[in-house]
C-alpha cells in the first residue's frame, strides 16, 4: 500500500508518493542478496536520468560508453586468459563455489508431518453414515481421513464394504488405513516384519474366498442299501442366491486384483493357496479356481515349487473330467486346463520333469500337447504361429518323455557286448538245428570278410560247441563242418571275384591255433569228439593233416612221439584224427611223427586186425563161420570191445576202408531168400557204426541197401535208419541225395505194384517242399491220393460198423498163424467204406484183451495171445489209408481214458505187449502211447487224493511207468517183451525220436513236474514213488532229452512255471522238488545252493540260457513261499543266500544284463529282496571307497554292475505299473547317508579346482553313478524316516551347490549338469509333505537361497533352471529394482538391501488432491516469507522424503499447459530456473505466436521499440515488430531450456533502463526450424524476416538437475553440468 507523506506544512493528508512494485509472480534475482527482480527496473530517486544537466536537456540522457566501442576489442584479453593454464580451473572453481553456496543456502527438508488417521468407536448409525460417505465419490477422502471407525474386522469388514458398494480404490484406501492402525503398535518392535500383515491379510482374503467357494457343493452319491431321500439345493441353482453370491465373489475378485498388484496380500501366500485349492476343489469349484489361476498364472510361472503341484492338480482334474459322463458340460473348463498346461510347458518345460507324474499321466500329457492350438482358441491363433507353438510343444514333450523315462529306467538299452550277445544267440541258433533245418542256407558266419576278429570268435565258438560236454547231440560235428564248408565256398568265390588269396590258409591257421590253445580240446574226455570233428574237416579238405604234421615238426614240437617221455597235447590229436583219403606218404609221416623212424609197424595195424576178427565173429552171414550172431546191444558191444575202445583213426579205417566195401558187395549179391540174414547183418552193422559215430558209413550202407532191397522188411529197416538219424543227415547237408534215393526207390516199388506208406511219408517229411521239383512232388502227391482211395474208397453211403465185433474176441482162441491176417482182411473188406471201423476195431480189441487173463492163466499163453492181437492190429494198420495211430489216440483221449484206468495188472501185461509190438512195427507212434496212457496216468497219480481206490490207480501208474521206460529208456533187450532182437530195439529208438522234436517235446516237458508230484504224493506207495523218481532221473539225464531241452528252453520254463503256479501250498517241499527237478533236467546240480557250480560257469555262453530258466524258476518258487508265508525265515535266508551269491560275483555289463533278465517277471517280494540286497551291497561298496579320488575304483565298477542288474530286475515292474517293492527303512537310511557323505566329498573336490583331467574324468564317472543310484532308489516305495529326511536335505543342498559349480565350470560337462538338475527335481518331488505342517508350504523341500546367491557367470538357461527352484520372492511395482543405499566416507554410493514393500504404512490416497483452506494457505504464505523462498516443500507423505535423500534445490515446476497465458509463460521460462522443460516443438509453437491486436496497436500508436518493457504487462518484453532491418544475431550458446545457469534478461534495481535497448543474443524471440540444422538467411515480410539460426537442440533427457530429488529413486547422485556446444552458422 502507498504510504501518506506529510507536506511542508505538516499536514498528513498530502498526496502519497507512488512506488512501483513488481508483480507477485516475478522472482527475485537472488534469494538473499538485494539484486532486484528479473527485468524490473523502476525509477528511483537520484538516478542518472533525473539529472537536468545541460547535456541532458539539450541532447537527452545518453549513457556513456565504458570503453571505446569503436576500437575496443577483448580479443587479446580473452586470448591471454585462455592461454593461461589456470583459466579453466578458476572457472570450474567459480562455478563449484556458486553451486556450493547455493546449496548451503537452501533450507533442509522439514520433518515429516504425516499422521495415521486415528480409529474412533462409532455407534451403528454414525458408522453407517461414515461408510455411506466412503461409498459416495463426492465426499473427498481427506475429509474422511481424519479418523476411521473401529469395529468390524476380517470377513465382516469385507462384507460391509461389499454391501455398501464402496468403490475399489476407496475401499483399498480404507483397508490400508485399517491395516496401518493394526500394525502401528508393532513397528517399534525388533522382530517387526513389514510383510507379515500382508501374509495375515492374504489368509483373510483367501479364507473369505474359500468360504464363498464352499457354498458351491455337489450332491453326494447315494449310498447303496440306504433308502433315504436326499434333497440338494445349490447356491447357484436359485436366482436370488446366485446373484448375491456372484456379486460378493466379483467384488472380492476386484479387491484382490488391487491387493495383489500393490502387495497388500502376500503374493506367495496367495499363489500357494491357489495351487492348493486347485488340488482339493471339487469339479463345481474347478471352473472358478481355474479362471482365478489363469488370471494370476504369471506369478506361478517360473517357480517350480508352485508349478509342480499345480500341474498335478490340473492333470488330475482333467482326468476326472474325462472320466465323467457330464464332460460336455465342462468343455470350457477342460479347454482352459489344457491351455494352462500348454502355457506352463512353453514357459518352463522342466516343471513337467517328474517321474511320478509321468507314470500317472503320460498319455494324458501326450494328448494335451498334441492338440492343435488353433482348435482350442476357436480359430484365433491360426497360421504359422500356432504351428510353431505346436512344434515347440511337441519338442518339449519329446524331451520331457526322454528325461522322465530315463529316471524311471524305462526302455533301457541292452548293454550286451557284441561278443557275448553273439555267442549266446549263436548257441541258441546251433541248438535249434533239427531235421527240418536247411543248413545249406543257415547263416552263421558273416558275409563280410573284412571282420577277421568276428570270424575268429565265431569259429572258436563253433569248434568249442562241437566238443564241449555242456552241449548235447551227436549232430554237432557234422553241423560245424557243413557250416565251415559253406563259409569256405562263399569266401572262395568272393576271393576269386576280387582276385584275393583263397581262405584256405586262414582257415588252416585258425583250426591249428584252436587245437593248439583250446582248453576244451585239451581235455582227455573230449579227444573222441575232437578227432571226430577234425576227421570230417580233413575229409572235406578244410584242414590239411599233412600241413598239420609239417607245422608241428617245423616248430620243433616236443613230445609228439610215443618214444619221448614228455607228451605233447598234439600227440593224441595226431593219433586219433582219422584219415578218410590217406596216401602212403601221409601214413608214413604220421608213423614217423608218432612212433619214430625205426618203427616198422604202427600199433593201429595190429589193432585193426583184432577189430576185424571181432567184426567177423558178429557178422557170420558176411564172413561165414558157425558163431551165433548176437541179438542184444550189450553182447554185441562186448564182442567188439577192442573196436569200442580203439581210436577214431582205427575205427574209421576199419569201417570206411574195409567193412563198408564188403557190406556193399554183400548186399548187391544177396538173394531174395536170404533177406532175414541180411536184415540181421544190417542191424548189427548199423549198431556198431552208430556206437562209434561213423554216420557217413551208416548213410552209405543204408542207401546201398535201399537200392538193392527186395522185401518190405528191409525197406522198413532202411526207412527207420534214415528216420532215426534225420538230424545228422540234415547237418551233413545230405538230404538232397537221400530224397533222390528215396524217390528212386519209390518208383522202383511202384513199378512192382507196391505202395509203401512209410516210404511216401518219409519222402514228404524229408522234402519239406525244398528238394523235389514240382513234377516229382505232384507225382508223389498223386500216388498218395490213389493209395488212400484204394484203401478207403469214397462213398456217399458209408458202412455201419456194429459196436461189438465178436470175431475179434474169438481171435484169442484161434492158434492159426494166419488168423490175424485173415481177420484183418475180412474186416477191411466188410467195413472199408466206414470212417470209424478202425476205431471200433481197436475198442473191441481192448475189450478182448481184458478177457485174455480170464481166458488164459498161463503167462506164456497170454503173451502169445497178445502177440496175436498185435499182429492183427498191425495188419489193420496196413489196411488204413492214414494208419491206426490217429484212431487209437482219439480213443485214448475219449472213452478209453476211463477204460484203461480200470484195467487189472494182468490185463495191463497183455496190453503192454500189444502196444510195444505195434510201436516196434510203426503202427503206433511213441507219442501216441505217451499222450494216451502215460501222461494221463501221471496226472492221475499226481492228483490222487486220500481215500481213492489206490490199488487201481497204482496199477495204472506202474504200468504206465513200465511202458514209458521201455519206449524211452530201453537200450537193450532185457526180457521176452518187445523189443526181442536188435532190429526191434533200433525200431524203438527210431520211434522215440519224435518225442524230443516238434510239438511233442513240450508235452513230455510238462509231464516231468507231474512225476515230481507223484514222487511227493503221500497217498501212493513208497515203492511206486521210488520207481517214479528213478524214471524221472533217467529221463532227465538222457542225452536225447537234454538235447531237446536245450533246443526248447522256453517249453521247459513254461512247463515248470505252470506246475509251480498250480501248487496248492507253495511253501511246502513240493515247490523245492520241482525246482530241483528243473536243475536235473538242465544240468546235474544238487538241491543245495552250496553245491552249485561257480557263477562264472553258470554265466558262460553254453549255460547262460539254461541258467536263466532255472534261476527264474528258483526265484518264483521262493517268491511263492514268501507270499504264502511272509514269516518263513528259512525262505528268506535261502533267497538272500542265492541273491548274495550272484551279487558277490564280479560281472561284466553283459553278464549283469543276463542276471537281471533272470529275475524278470518275479514276484514283488522277490524283486524287493533283489532291490534291498542290491542296495545293501552298493552301500557297503560306497562306504568302503571313501578314500580320495585317485582312480576309478573297482568297487565303484562293481556298484555300477549291481545297479545294472537291479535296473533289469525292476524294469518289468515299472512297465506293468504294478506296486513297486518297499525298500527296508534301515537299508534306505544307510544308503542315503552313504550317498550324502559321498556327495559331500565330491562337492569338496569339485569346488577345490586342484585336480587333473584324469581325476576330473573319474569324478565325472562316479558322479553319474551316484546320481543314477539316487534316481533308482527314489523310484521305489519307501518309508521316510526322520533320519532319511535329514540325509535327503543334505543331498538337496549338495546337489544344488554342485549344480552351480558344474554350471559355471570352465569346461562344462554336458552330461552331469542336466543329470544333476533332473535328480534335484526328482528328489524334491519325492520328499513327502509333512501332514502336521501348517500351512501348506510347497517350498519346504527346495533349496533355501536367494537369486542373488547364484553365480553371475551362470549361463542364462542354467540360471533359469536353478532360479526356478528357489523360494518365490515377488516384487511389487512400487519397489521393484530398488535398493537401500548410502554414501561412504569417500562419497561413493554403497548399495544395500532391497527395499521392502510396506503397503500398510504408505496409506495416503494420491488420486484426490487435498484442497487447502484459508488457514492452510495463510500458514503456507508465512512459511514462504520466513524461508524467503517462493516454494515450500511439505514432508507430509507417509513415506518421508528423507528416505530418498531428498534436498531442496529451489527450482520449481510450472503448472500444467494451458493454465498460464503464453506470454506470461514465456516470461516465466525466461526469468526463472527450474524443472519446467518443454519440447522443441512446443517451444517453437509458443514463441512464433503473435498477438495481432497488440502488434497493430503498437504500430498505430508508435509504441515502444522492441526490447523495451511494457508497463501494462509488468516488465514483460514487448514483442512488436520493428520497421527497420537488423542483422541476424549470433547463435546463442545457451539451451532453449532455462536452466539454473541462464540469466537472460535478468537485472536488478540498479540496472540502467537503456540496457534493455541493446541487442540481445537470446533466441527466445526467434523461430526455431527443427527441420534444418543450418542458418538460413532470407528476406521475408514483417513476420517472416527473422533469420533462422541453428543451435544445439537439447532434448528433455539432457536436463541436468543438481542434487535434485527424483521421485522414488533409490540413489542420491551428484550431477555435473555438461558444457553446451556452440554451433556455428553456415551460410549457403
Amino acid at each position: 500500500m502507498p504510504e501518506l507523506t506529510e507536506d511542508t506544512n505538516g499536514n498528513g493528508n498530502a498526496i502519497p508518493i507512488f512506488e512501483s512494485h513488481p508483480p507477485a509472480w516475478l522472482p527475485k534475482v537472488h534469494t538473499s542478496a538485494d539484486l532486484g527482480y528479473l527485468g524490473f527496473h523502476p525509477p528511483r530517486v537520484g538516478q542518472d536520468e533525473d539529472l537536468l544537466s545541460e547535456a541532458n536537456v539539450k541532447n537527452g540522457f545518453v549513457l556513456g560508453h565504458q570503453v571505446s566501442a569503436e576500437t575496443f576489442s577483448a580479443h587479446s584479453i580473452i586470448n591471454g586468459d585462455l592461454s593461461s593454464n589456470a583459466t579453466f580451473s578458476k572457472l570450474e572453481a567459480l562455478m563449484n563455489e556458486i553451486f556450493v553456496r547455493r546449496a548451503d543456502g537452501v533450507p533442509s527438508i522439514p520433518l515429516s508431518t504425516f499422521r495415521i488417521p486415528t480409529r474412533v468407536t462409532l455407534n451403528d448409525l454414525k458408522r453407517q453414515a461414515w461408510f455411506a460417505d466412503l461409498a459416495n465419490p463426492e465426499v473427498p477422502l481427506h475429509k474422511l481421513g481424519k479418523s476411521v471407525p473401529h469395529g468390524a474386522k476380517g470377513h465382516d469388514l469385507l462384507d460391509l464394504l461389499q454391501s455398501n458398494n464402496v468403490a475399489i480404490s476407496r475401499a483399498v484406501w480404507f483397508l490400508r488405513v485399517f491395516g496401518a492402525n493394526e500394525t502401528a503398535g508393532l513397528r517399534n518392535k525388533p522382530s517387526y516384519n513389514p510383510t507379515q500383515y500382508s501374509i495375515d491379510w492374504a489368509n483373510v482374503v483367501t479364507s473369505y474366498m474359500k468360504k464363498q467357494l464352499a457354498d458351491i457343493a455337489l450332491p453326494s452319491a447315494p449310498r447303496p442299501g440306504l433308502n433315504i431321500k436326499q434333497t440338494f439345493k445349490g447356491v447357484l441353482s436359485d436366482g436370488d442366491t446366485r446373484e448375491r453370491w456372484i456379486s460378493r465373489f466379483i467384488y472380492c475378485l476386484k479387491l484382490l486384483r488391487t491387493f495383489y498388484s500393490e502387495g497388500l496380500v502376500d503374493n506367495r501366500t496367495f499363489l500357494v493357496w491357489v495351487v492348493q485349492q486347485m488340488g482339493v476343489c471339487n469339479l463345481a469349484q474347478t471352473g472358478f479356481i481355474t479362471r482365478l489361476a489363469d488370471e494370476y498364472l504369471d506369478g506361478i510361472l517360473g517357480s517350480r515349487p508352485l508349478m509342480r503341484p499345480f500341474i498335478d492338480a490340473c492333470l488330475y482334474k482333467l482326468a476326472e473330467i474325462r472320466s465323467l459322463s457330464a464332460q460336455e458340460f465342462l468343455h470350457d473348463t477342460e479347454a482352459l486346463l489344457k491351455t494352462l498346461l500348454q502355457r506352463l510347458c512353453l514357459v518352463l518345460p522342466d516343471s513337467f520333469v517328474s517321474p511320478r507324474m509321468w507314470k500317472a499321466h503320460s498319455l494324458l500329457l501326450a494328448d494335451v500337447f498334441s492338440e492343435s492350438i488353433a482348435e482350442q482358441s476357436g480359430g484365433v491363433h491360426v497360421g504359422r504361429n500356432s504351428r510353431d507353438i505346436g512344434q515347440v510343444l511337441q519338442e518339449n514333450l519329446a524331451d520331457i518323455k526322454r528325461r522322465n523315462e530315463a529316471m524311471l529306467f524305462l526302455s533301457l538299452p541292452i548293454h550286451v557286448s557284441a561278443r557275448l550277445a553273439s555267442a549266446v544267440s549263436d548257441v541258441k541258433l546251433l541248438n535249434s538245428i533239427s531235421s527240418h533245418t536247411d543248413i545249406g542256407n543257415l547263416q552263421f558266419f558273416s558275409h563280410s570278410t573284412d571282420d577277421a576278429a568276428s570270424f575268429i570268435e565265431k569259429l572258436d565258438m563253433l569248434l568249442t560247441w562241437c566238443v564241449t560236454p555242456l552241449q548235447y547231440g551227436d549232430h554237432r560235428p557234422f553241423a560245424a563242418v557243413t557250416l565251415i564248408r559253406n563259409w569256405r565256398t562263399q569266401a572262395g568265390d568272393r576271393a576269386t571275384r576280387r582276385d584275393f588269396n583263397p581262405p584256405d590258409e586262414i582257415l588252416q591257421d585258425r583250426l591249428f591255433e584252436w587245437l593248439d590253445s583250446s582248453d576244451v580240446a585239451r581235455e582227455p574226455d573230449n579227444i573222441r569228439a575232437v578227432s571226430l570233428l577234425y576227421g570230417k574237416l580233413v575229409k572235406y579238405e578244410l584242414f590239411s593233416y599233412a600241413s598239420y604234421i609239417q607245422r608241428l615238426i617245423a616248430r620243433g614240437e616236443a613230445g609228439l612221439s610215443f618214444i619221448e617221455n614228455t607228451e605233447s597235447r598234439h600227440r593224441k590229436f595226431l593219433q586219433w584224427i582219422p584219415l578218410s583219403k590217406s596216401t602212403s606218404s601221409l601214413i608214413s609221416q604220421r608213423k614217423v611223427a608218432l612212433y619214430g623212424v625205426r618203427a616198422r609197424e604202427m600199433p593201429e595195424e595190429a589193432n585193426e586186425r583184432k577189430i576185424r576178427r571181432e567184426i567177423r565173429a558178429v557178422l557170420p552171414d558176411v564172413f561165414g563161420g558157425h558163431q551165433t550172431p548176437t541179438t542184444s546191444t550189450a553182447s554185441l558191444l562186448s564182442s567188439c570191445n577192442i573196436l569200442m575202445t580203439s581210436t577214431r583213426f582205427e575205427q574209421v579205417r576199419t569201417f570206411r576202408q574195409w567193412l563198408l566195401p564188403i557190406l556193399e558187395k554183400h548186399i548187391a549179391s544177396q538173394r531174395a531168400d536170404m533177406n532175414s540174414m541180411l536184415l540181421k547183418t544190417y542191424s548189427a552193422s548199423v549198431e556198431l557204426m552208430a556206437q562209434t559215430e561213423c554216420f557217413h558209413c551208416i548213410l552209405d550202407l543204408a542207401l546201398s541197401l535201399l537200392e538193392h532191397t527186395t522185401t518190405l522188411d528191409l525197406l522198413i529197416a532202411v526207412i527207420d535208419t534214415l528216420h532215426r538219424f534225420a538230424t545228422i543227415w540234415a547237418c551233413m547237408n545230405a538230404m538232397g541225395s537221400i530224397i533222390t534215393a528215396l524217390d528212386k526207390a519209390h518208383q522202383v516199388w511202384k513199378a512192382r505194384g507196391i505202395q509203401s506208406r512209410p516210404l511216401l511219408s518219409l519222402l514228404l517229411e524229408f522234402d519239406i517242399g525244398k528238394h523235389l521239383n514240382e513234377a516229382s512232388r505232384d507225382r508223389i502227391t498223386s500216388d498218395i491220393t490213389v493209395f488212400r482211395s484204394a484203401l478207403q474208397p469214397a462213398t456217399d453211403h458209408p458202412d455201419v460198423v456194429p459196436d461189438v465185433l465178436p470175431e475179434i474176441l474169438l481171435l484169442a482162441g484161434d492158434p492159426d498163424a494166419d488168423a490175424p491176417t485173415l481177420l484183418a482182411n475180412s474186416l477191411w473188406i466188410k467195413y472199408r467204406k466206414s470212417v470209424d471201423w478202425a476205431w471200433k476195431v481197436w475198442d473191441n480189441t481192448v475189450a478182448s484183451l481184458r478177457q485174455v487173463p480170464v481166458m488164459t492163466s498161463d503167462e506164456a499163453g497170454r503173451r502169445a495171445c497178445a502177440l496175436r492181437y498185435g499182429v492183427f492190429l498191425w495188419q489193420v494198420d496196413q489196411h488204413l489209408a492214414t494208419g491206426l495211430d490217429n484212431e487209437v489216440l482219439r480213443w485214448f483221449l475219449g472213452p478209453g481214458k476211463n477204460e484203461v484206468a480200470a484195467l487189472s495188472s494182468e490185463a495191463w501185461n497183455v496190453l503192454t505187449v500189444v502196444l510195444l509190438h505195434l510201436s516196434v512195427h510203426g503202427a503206433l507212434k511213441t507219442t501216441t502211447i505217451l499222450r494216451g496212457l502215460v501222461y494221463p496216468a501221471w496226472q492221475q497219480g499226481a492228483s490222487m487224493p486220500a481215500g481213492q481206490q489206490g490199488s487201481m490207480t497204482e496199477t495204472f501208474l506202474r504200468s504206465a511207468n513200465d511202458i514209458c521206460h521201455r519206449l524211452l529208456l530201453s537200450e537193450d533187450i532185457n526180457d521176452t517183451l518187445p523189443p526181442v532182437d536188435l532190429l526191434d530195439l533200433q525200431c524203438i529208438r527210431t520211434r522215440r525220436q519224435d518225442v524230443y522234436c516238434g510239438p511233442h517235446f513240450p508235452l513230455l516237458a510238462s509231464s516231468i513236474p507231474l512225476l515230481i508230484c507223484v514222487e511227493n504224493n503221500e497217498h501212493i506207495s513208497e515203492g511206486l514213488r521210488d520207481d517214479s523218481m528213478s524214471l524221472r532221473h533217467l529221463i532227465s539225464r538222457h542225452q536225447d532229452f537234454r538235447q531237446g531241452a536245450y533246443r526248447n528252453l522256453d517249453a521247459i520254463r513254461e512247463a515248470f512255471e505252470f506246475s509251480l503256479q498250480q501248487l496248492d501250498e507253495p511253501n511246502g517241499t513240493l515247490g523245492k522238488h520241482i525246482v530241483a527237478g528243473l536243475r536235473m533236467v538242465l544240468c546235474d546240480i544238487s538241491e543245495e545252493l552250496s553245491d552249485w557250480p561257480a557263477v562264472t560257469c553258470l554265466l558262460s555262453p553254453w549255460k547262460i540260457a539254461a541258467t536263466m530258466v532255472q534261476m527264474q524258476l528258483v526265484l518264483k518258487q521262493m517268491g511263492q513261499e514268501l507270499v504264502h508265508d511272509p514269516t518263513n525265515l528259512a525262505a528268506h535266508a535261502d533267497l538272500d543266500e542265492l541273491i548274495l551269491m550272484l551279487f558277490h560275483h564280479s560281472m561284466t555289463s553283459e553278464e549283469a544284463f543276463y542276471v537281471g533278465d533272470m529275475a524278470r517277471g518275479v514276484d514283488n517280494i522277490v524283486a524287493g529282496k533283489f532291490i534291498n540286497n542290491g542296495l545293501r551291497c552298493i552301500t557297503e561298496i560306497i562306504l568302503e571307497s571313501r578314500s580320495p579320488i585317485q582312480k576309478l575304483s573297482r568297487g565303484f565298477q562293481r556298484a555300477g554292475e549291481l545297479l545294472r542288474v537291479l535296473m533289469y530286475v525292476a524294469e518289468p515292474l515299472r512297465e506293468k505299473s504294478v506296486l513297486l517293492p518297499l525298500v527296508e527303512t534301515s537299508i534306505q537310511d544307510e544308503f542315503i547317508e552313504a550317498l550324502s557323505s559321498k556327495l559331500a566329498s565330491m562337492e569338496e573336490f569339485a569346488t577345490s579346482n586342484n585336480g587333473s583331467e584324469t581325476l576330473e574324468a573319474n569324478l565325472a564317472q562316479e558322479m553319474v553313478l551316484i546320481l543314477r543310484l539316487l534316481q533308482f532308489e527314489l523310484g521305489f516305495r519307501t518309508i521316510w524316516s526322520s533320519k532319511m529326511k535329514e540325509a535327503t536335505d543334505k543331498v538337496v543342498s549338495s546337489l544344488f551347490r554342485l549344480a552351480m559349480a558344474y554350471g559355471t565350470s570352465v569346461n562344462p560337462n554336458l552330461v552331469i549338469y542336466p543329470l544333476m538338475v533332473d535328480t534335484l527335481y526328482y528328489i524334491c518331488d519325492e520328499i513327502p509333505a509333512d501332514p502336521k505342517a501348517t500351512p501348506y508350504d510347497p517350498f519346504r523341500n527346495y533349496p533355501d537361497a536367494s537369486v542373488c546367491d547364484l553365480p553371475s557367470e551362470l549361463p542364462v538357461e542354467y540360471r533359469k533352471q536353478l532360479a526356478s527352484l528357489l523360494p518365490l520372492h515377488t516384487a511389487t511395482a512400487s519397489v521393484s529394482h530398488m535398493v537401500n543405499s548410502h554414501r561412504d566416507a569417500a562419497g561413493d554410493i554403497v548399495y544395500g538391501t532391497p527395499v521392502v514393500n510396506r503397503p500398510w504404512e504408505w496409506i495416503e490416497n494420491l488420486g484426490e488432491p487435498m484442497a487447502l483452506g484459508p488457514k492452510e494457505m495463510d500458514r503456507e504464505r508465512e512459511e514462504k516469507e520466513r524461508l524467503e523462498d517462493k516454494y515450500v516443500v511439505k514432508n507430509s507423505g507417509s513415506l518421508s522424503l528423507d528416505t530418498f535423500g531428498t534436498r531442496i534445490t529451489g527450482d520449481g515446476v510450472l503448472g500444467k499447459a494451458g493454465e498460464t497465458e503464453p506470454r506470461k509463460e514465456s516470461n516465466l521460462r525466461s526469468f526463472e530456473d527450474g524443472l519446467s522443460a518443454e519440447t522443441l516443438f512446443k517451444r517453437d509453437w509458443r514463441e512464433t505466436r503473435v498477438e495481432l491486436e497488440v502488434d497493430v496497436m503498437t504500430v498505430v500508436s508508435g509504441g515502444h521499440p522492441r526490447g523495451e518493457l511494457d508497463p501494462n504487462t509488468g516488465g514483460a518484453f514487448y514483442a512488436g515488430p520493428r520497421p527497420e532491418k537488423r542483422t541476424t544475431p549470433r547463435g546463442s550458446p545457451s539451451s532453449s531450456v532455462m536452466s539454473r545457469s541462464s540469466a537472460h534478461g535478468s537485472g536488478s534495481v540498479r540496472h540502467s533502463p537503456q540496457s534493455a535497448t541493446k541487442h540481445s543474443n537470446s533466441t527466445i524471440g526467434d523461430v526455431i526450424d527443427v527441420d534444418s540444422i543450418t542458418t538460413v538467411h532470407s528476406k521475408r515480410p514483417l513476420a517472416n524476416k527473422r533469420k533462422i539460426s541453428t543451435a544445439i537442440t537439447v532434448s528433455d533427457d539432457e536436463i541436468e538437475i543438481i542434487e535434485g530429488p527424483v521421485a522414488r529413486s533409490n540413489t542420491n547422485k551428484r550431477f555435473k553440468v555438461k558444457p553446451s556446444t556452440k554451433a556455428k552458422a553456415k551460410k549457403k
